[in-house]
Parts: structure tokens; C-alpha cells; sequence
């Protein structure tokens, strides 16, 4: 399954989010947790953190004896990661075209990157390629129904895209169809005290910009005016949720 994706202007984007990416990365964080639990036992010793972002999970991996190479495609997060020495080697590099020779790791840890692809069954195989034979690769992605709320909202005042919208569930089954996958889904809602506090944990995590690499526009007053009114919350705030997939590979 294909996407059009601006991989120049999406890596700017998250470059520019770098220097405050962890304090927003709440759900990478949560959807990261959530994958360690399926990571076999042994995974390692070798491996590649792809689309490593600053670097928290590959710190993970190495404070526990992994020899871990983080790869992004954007070089201010890379250089983020490096200048908290998280992992021992570090590429800059695109998930669908991966810089590594054949069957050079002994796993791939990939939290929440292969949305970002612009074909995902071809970085499926790209993790697949540089996994080595009895190698697992473990992966989380979003799907469809992600991020309902900002749809929800904005279309009540412009009509405009604001967000990404994701893979469905059969589309993804279609571009996995025969690669050794085995999966599971999980809904997380996080709750803000304001649509504009939501908005800027999007932006945070540089994910205001779209796979075309448009940025949203601005907030104007009026516009933040009925984001508030339109925006779906509950007893506990204003919701942002995520349809997430987590995906273990065995080579």
C-alpha cells in the first residue's frame, strides 16, 4: 500500500520538534511499553532502532547489554539521540530503503515510524532483509480512525485535512499478506485540558505536518474559538485517540 510522502519536508518536520520531542512523546512512550511486552525473550544482541526519534528506546535496549545502531531519517533527531549516547552506532536513512548490508542484525525495533513509509509492505521486507535467520523484527504503526477528534473538529470549520489520515486495518492485512506477521491492536485515548494543548502536543511530536509535508496552518483566535466548542471530550478532557497496531516479524 502506497503513500505519497514528502520524505524531505517530514524529516524537517521532526527536526524541528527535537529539542522538545520527549516532553510530547507521551504515546510513543505508551506504544513503546506496549510493544517491549511482546519482544522475545533473547532479542538481541544486535539491533537496529528504526526510526529511532531522540533515542529513548534505544537507550532502553542498551542499558540492557544490546549493541543497538539507531537510524533516522531526520538528522536532528539522529543527532538528538547522539548527544544522549543512545545507542552505539548512528545512520541517517529511510525505512524503505535501509543503508545495512542483508542479514546484518539479529532484530529490528521500529516504535511508531512505518506510518511515515511510503510503502509499507516494502519496509516490512527492508526490516525482513536485515534481520538475520531466526531474528525477530517487532514494529508499531497507527491505523485509521487515529486522531478522529482533529477530523471531527476541523470539519466543522474548514473542511480542510489538518491530520494524517492512516491505513485501515484490511489495507494493512493487504500489504502484509505473506510475511511471517503476527499482530494485535490496542485504542489509546490521552486527555488534554484544551483542544489548543492537544493541538500542540501534535506539534511537539512534529506531527502537525502531513505525509504531503504541508504544515497546518496556523491557529487563528476564532478558529481556537471553535476547536474548543466542536472538539469531543469527556469527564477527563479533551480526547486525542490513537488506533495503534503492534506487529512481531520472525525471519
Amino acid at each position: 500500500m502506497t503513500l505519497q510522502v514528502n520524505k524531505q519536508a517530514v524529516a524537517q518536520a521532526f527536526g524541528r520538534a527535537a529539542a522538545h520531542y520527549e516532553q510530547h512523546a507521551q504515546l510513543q512512550r505508551q506504544s513503546g511499553e506496549a510493544l517491549l511486552a511482546l519482544a522475545p525473550a533473547g532479542f538481541g544482541p544486535q539491533l537496529l532502532d528504526a526510526g529511532c526519534g531522540t533515542g529513548w528506546f534505544s537507550r532502553y535496549w542498551r542499558d540492557r547489554g544490546r549493541q543497538v545502531c539507531a537510524l533516522d531519517l531526520s538528522p536532528a533527531m539522529l543527532q538528538a539521540a547522539r548527544e544522549q549516547h543512545s545507542a552505539h552506532d548512528y545512520l541517517q536513512g529511510d525505512i524503505d530503503q535501509l543503508p545495512l548490508a542483508d542479514n546484518s542484525v539479529d532484530g529490528v525495533w521500529s516504535n511508531l515510524a512505518v506510518q511515515w513509509s511510503s510503502d509499507l509492505r516494502t519496509a516490512l521486507q527492508q526490516f525482513l532483509r536485515v534481520t538475520r535467520p531466526g531474528g525477530s523484527v517487532l514494529f508499531s504503526t497507527l491505523l485509521d480512525g487515529s486522531l478522529q477528534e482533529v477530523h471531527q473538529a476541523w470539519a466543522q470549520i474548514d473542511g480542510r485535512r489538518h491530520a494524517n489520515r492512516f491505513l485501515s486495518g484490511d489495507a494493512f492485512a493487504q500489504a502484509a499478506a505473506g510475511l511471517p506477521l503476527r499482530s494485535q491492536t490496542q485504542i489509546v485515548t490521552l486527555h488534554f485540558p484544551s483542544a489548543l494543548s492537544a493541538m500542540r502536543s501534535l506539534k511537539g511530536i512534529g506531527a502537525t505536518h502531513l505525509h504531503d509535508g504541508r504544515q497546518a496552518a496556523l491557529l487563528t483566535r476564532p478558529q481556537l474559538a471553535q476547536l474548543e466548542q466542536h472538539w469531543p471530550q469527556d469527564a477527563h478532557g479533551y480526547r486525542l485517540s490513537y488506533h495503534l497496531m503492534y506487529g512481531v516479524l520472525q525471519k
